[in-house]
């Protein structure tokens, strides 16, 4: 076994994460199609596809939300287990996952009910409308009941990658995004449900792909099982997981938050077009970032695997190869924003005026896009390493010292378009944030390779 697995520390770095990366790197983008392609579907609904669009918008708070568990038990249980499997201990690795599988269980369970009972409430405090606040309530009644699948695909496909089956992974989004694609016509148009279809099309996709999961990780062919004897809630086992974590759960939770701000903020400035074109741009935006994470996700258990076997010069190239590749991708895609924003905007509106208004927003909010790999690379090569405080509070830098206030202050420096000043925020916060980031990483990296050996 220890030989199987070892390639990890053995296979040349560029190889290792190709192999790793292009797998992982598809997932995510064919997991960006889950969120997306409801999007374009919706939007393209005649006579009231715009403000169908702009409900479900409103809905992405709560859906947020519950990625923001998965990843909070899932983000910080897998870098953990391949700490483990790096240092040789696989019964450690497997309470781990163990524990995980049960706290996403009982969180999933917790979510469903109260996503399901207030969600009326909920989407009016972020930014419905009375224009679309049943077309939000409609979609989330159905989302909330499949919350149990989201969350155990989301966070124990994690596991799976961690083990280095990125290409087994890959298909657990891949099974679930083929299903929602075909679906969501069917329902949307052919049985003319609206957003009610790509709410139940979202849920049998995720159920699909949450089989295939659970499936393999209590099979005989992963490293780290699913076993009886690890299934509970030990604390000395999840908490640390939980502190790992909570970086991620920052990160997408407060994308939540944010988004309620941004919501409230563009209601009052530029009425329901704003928020409609907000709905736009945060879909640009997962084109941008869900790549990068896949990149970063394919790099996590060859610098967690390393660093637990104290091989320090294989975390350094790694991590090297992880920013260089992040930067360029984040470039490139910055480029074609910058000079192609209408085509970004039209994959989702046929509106005139919608899709006008977003044209001009999108080349604002995106103005930092370019740096944001190095964001992106620091910030997982943190949690790689097990460094929870200092993951977490990048996060809380980038969002909640920068980013809300931001929202808020920028109407009030520029009041002759208030509405884009909103929209300006993003940028200006991704900068400061960029520079904070990159300073801590300097200093903290070196002190982790110092803890493994290097003088």
């Amino acid at each position: 076994m220890k030989e199987e697995k070892d390639f990890l520390g053995k296979e040349p770095i560029g190889k290792l994460l190709l192999r790793l990366a292009l797998p992982t790197i598809t997932a995510q983008i064919i997991n960006m199609l889950y969120n997306i392609v409801d999007r374009i579907y919706i939007g393209h609904i005649p006579e009231n596809g715009a403000a169908a669009l702009t409900g479900v918008g409103v809905c992405m708070p709560l859906i947020m939300i519950v990625s923001a568990f998965a990843a909070l038990v899932g983000n910080g249980g897998a870098p953990r287990a391949s700490i483990a499997m790096g240092k040789g201990k696989n019964d450690e690795a497997e309470q781990i996952l163990g524990n995980c599988f049960t706290l996403q269980v009982v969180l999933s369970l917790i979510l469903t009910v109260v996503l399901f009972l207030f969600n009326r409430s909920f989407l009016m405090a972020f930014g419905a409308s009375e224009n679309t606040i049943e077309y939000a309530v409609s979609y989330m009644n159905i989302y909330s009941l499949g919350v149990l699948f989201t969350q155990l695909t989301l966070g124990m496909n994690a596991f799976i990658t961690a083990q280095g089956f990125a290409k087994t992974g890959m298909l657990s989004v891949l099974i679930g995004a083929v299903t929602n694609i075909v679906l969501d016509p069917i329902f949307i148009f052919g049985l003319h449900m609206g957003v009610r279809g790509a709410a139940l099309a979202t849920i049998i996709s995720q159920a699909c792909s949450c089989i295939w999961v659970l499936s393999f990780l209590f099979g005989k062919k992963p490293f780290l099982k699913i076993r009886k004897a690890n299934i509970g809630l030990c604390p000395k086992v999840i908490l640390p997981c939980i502190a790992l974590g909570s970086s991620f759960f920052v990160m997408q939770a407060s994308e939540s938050v944010i988004s309620v701000c941004f919501n409230s903020s563009l209601l009052k400035y530029g009425g329901d077009i704003a928020v409609g074109a907000m709905t736009i741009l945060t879909s640009v935006m997962q084109f941008a970032l869900l790549p990068i994470q896949g990149l970063g996700q394919g790099a996590q258990p060859i610098i967690s695997y390393n660093y637990g076997a104290k091989n320090v010069e294989r975390v350094k190239g790694a991590f090297k190869l992880l920013l260089k590749l992040s930067l360029a991708y984040s470039c490139l895609f910055w480029v074609g924003v910058m000079m192609f924003p209408r085509a970004f905007a039209s994959m989702f509106t046929t509106d005139a005026a919608l899709l006008d208004f977003t044209g001009t927003a999108l080349r604002i909010y995106m103005g930092s896009m370019c740096l944001f790999g190095i964001q992106m690379a620091c910030q997982m090569t943190f949690t790689s390493l097990g460094n929870a405080k200092e993951s977490i509070t990048v996060a809380i830098m980038r969002k909640f010292v920068l980013l809300i206030p931001l929202i808020y202050i920028m109407p009030m420096l520029l009041k002759q378009n208030q509405t884009m000043a909103v929209y300006m925020a993003e940028p200006i916060a991704d900068f400061l944030a960029v520079l904070f980031t990159a300073c801590l990483f300097r200093v903290r990296f070196k002190k982790s390779l110092m803890l493994i050996g290097e003088k």
